[in-house]
């Protein structure tokens, strides 16, 4: 079966999840960040699995009517197969019911993959952050939508 299970993210999960950071990113989020959001009260965390394996992750914090998406990324191995729109969509649902108006990110600019899904689903840029990444060093493009 190849269909793509969405759940919450648990303290277990995160070796797995670990090491997909490890691949997708130059400057990886450590196992105690994700421990972090997992045990925060203003996070939504969520993990796709396809065959019992977890292939991809999204952490967003959600505070009032406000949500930031903080990581997200899809093992390369099951990358365009629609596994991040599946994480979207099921946590712009949840965040939907939860009375979120505002959902904003940052994306490097370079990342015309990502700009596009995101544009997809109603994101829309609203402003640049000059040297927002490092190694390497790029701009973030701001894209927000309101839900």
């Amino acid at each position: 079966m190849n269909t793509v299970y969405i759940r919450e993210m648990y303290p277990d999960d995160i070796p797995e999840i670990v090491s997909i950071e490890r691949l997708s990113f130059s400057t990886p989020w450590s196992e105690t960040s994700f421990r972090s959001e997992i045990y925060s009260r203003y996070s939504v965390t969520r993990v796709a699995e396809l065959n019992g394996v977890i292939v991809g992750y999204i952490c967003v914090k959600h505070v009032a009517d406000e949500c930031h998406l903080l990581d997200l990324a899809v093992h390369p191995d099951y990358r365009r197969r629609g596994i991040a729109r599946a994480l979207l969509n099921d946590v712009i649902q949840e965040l939907r019911i939860e009375g979120c108006r505002f959902f904003c990110l940052e994306v490097r600019s370079s990342n015309y993959a990502a700009m596009k899904l995101y544009e997809k689903f109603g994101f829309n840029m609203v402003g640049v952050r000059k040297g927002y990444y490092v190694n390497p060093a790029e701009d973030a493009v701001i894209m927000m939508m309101e839900l």
